[in-house]
């Protein structure tokens, strides 16, 4: 069966992630008049589906909650799923009846973790409230300001984590941290900051250089001196390096190690990853580091897709898309002028059209790209019948991009 998925993290207070929301769509029922069923169309599927997909692939060390409806929480199907890695969330119109309690409470009994989503307090849902349920998800969106502090502070009776959802905005972030929220989901992480912008300013210059001298496979000892310009650039890029497993157990500790035995070609998608790497201890589990690996390298497997019948034009290069996923975001979060950027890089027309016009086939995968991380599932199937790409093309080129991310940890 063919589906699509969408994978959003979920950050702690000290803008970690520790864990993902997966969805799944499956097209067949997109394309049908009857949404009503979808739901349980979809609740159905992700059993099958995640068996096939591989689980560790898509969460790493981290745990995936997926949404449910009654039906299949009543299933015996649900308890396929491993309690380690995946936590469940009871959809919102669910109704609290004497059957759903005591199966809750068998599967908290199994090791699973539960979750409300888009939850708002009812007192038929206390049994539920203590001692049941891990994560109530407060929907910032559509709750009125005042009457999300009255939910905070009704809540915060019962033993259960308040995740905020639809955060867009690190002022919004602060704000709900201050409130009482300890787990954060949205897109505020890829929002600039003054320190953020500071600090590329800052390392600019040597990172157009060395994402210009790898392209053109320059000699190595020109490479390394360029690194040497730049202290944090070196850290950061030894710390990715460092995180993959290789052949050889030796830690690397020069920048002439490095690219001696892990090849030009691998160091060129970590120069243009290490930028995203911040400082401190959150690292290599940055949020933007995550955003910025998965884009890029699942834009560099689609580019990879020799279909017979695609109606992608057969000139996209790999390399060129890897380049445009990473420089996207370089250009949004940095606040980095496209002038800068053909200044400094001599980009091509291709690569220019794509990230200015989303235009060419470039731009068609970046946008696809942006549509499966906005969870845009129903427009990214749009976009993949007018290609002509299957489905499970696309999960296969999700599930290698997340591994190759998870590698990176």
């Amino acid at each position: 069966m063919n589906h699509l998925m969408g994978r959003q993290p979920i950050l702690n207070g000290l803008e970690e992630i520790v864990a993902y929301e997966l969805l799944f769509r499956s097209p067949q029922a997109l394309s049908s008049a009857v949404f009503d069923s979808s739901r349980r169309a979809t609740s159905r599927v992700i059993v099958d589906m995640l068996s096939s997909f591989g689980i560790h692939e898509v969460l790493g060390e981290q745990r995936g909650y997926i949404n449910v409806d009654a039906e299949m929480l009543l299933s015996d199907t649900v308890e396929l799923l491993p309690s380690d890695l995946i936590g469940l969330e009871l959809l919102e119109d669910l109704e609290v009846t004497p059957a759903v309690v005591d199966r809750c409470r068998q599967l908290k009994k199994a090791g699973y973790q539960l979750a409300l989503d888009d939850h708002r307090y009812a007192p038929q849902f206390e049994p539920l409230y203590d001692g049941l349920i891990d994560i109530v998800k407060l929907d910032l969106v559509a709750t009125p300001l005042e009457q999300l502090y009255q939910e905070v502070e009704r809540f915060q009776r019962y033993p259960v984590q308040l995740l905020a959802e639809k955060v867009d905005s690190r002022h919004v972030y602060l704000r709900s941290r201050r409130m009482g929220f300890q787990l954060f989901q949205g897109y505020f992480f890829a929002r600039p900051t003054v320190m953020q912008k500071a600090r590329m300013a800052n390392a600019t210059g040597t990172f157009f250089q060395l994402m210009q001298q790898l392209s053109q496979d320059d000699e190595i000892a020109t490479i390394e001196e360029t690194f040497k310009q730049d202290p944090n650039l070196t850290y950061k890029l030894l710390l990715l390096v460092n995180s993959v497993a290789f052949a050889s157990r030796e830690k690397i500790r020069t920048v002439r190690h490095a690219i001696t035995i892990v090849g030009l070609q691998h160091l060129r998608r970590w120069v243009q990853l290490a930028i995203f790497a911040e400082e401190g201890g959150q690292g290599l589990n940055s949020p933007l580091m995550e955003m910025a690996a998965v884009r890029a390298a699942f834009m560099e497997e689609l580019a990879r897709l020799k279909l017979a019948n695609s109606k992608l034009v057969r000139y996209v290069h790999p390399d060129e898309s890897f380049m445009v996923g990473t420089l996207s975001m370089l250009k949004d979060i940095y606040d980095i002028s496209m002038q800068e950027m053909m200044a400094n890089l001599n980009l091509s027309d291709d690569i220019q059209d794509a990230l200015v016009n989303r235009g060419g086939d470039l731009g068609t995968l970046l946008c696809l790209t942006e549509m499966m991380e906005r969870l845009e599932l129903e427009e990214a199937a749009d976009c993949l019948n007018r290609l002509g790409v299957p489905p499970d093309q696309v999960m296969e080129c999700q599930k290698k991009a997340y591994a190759w991310r998870n590698k990176l940890r």
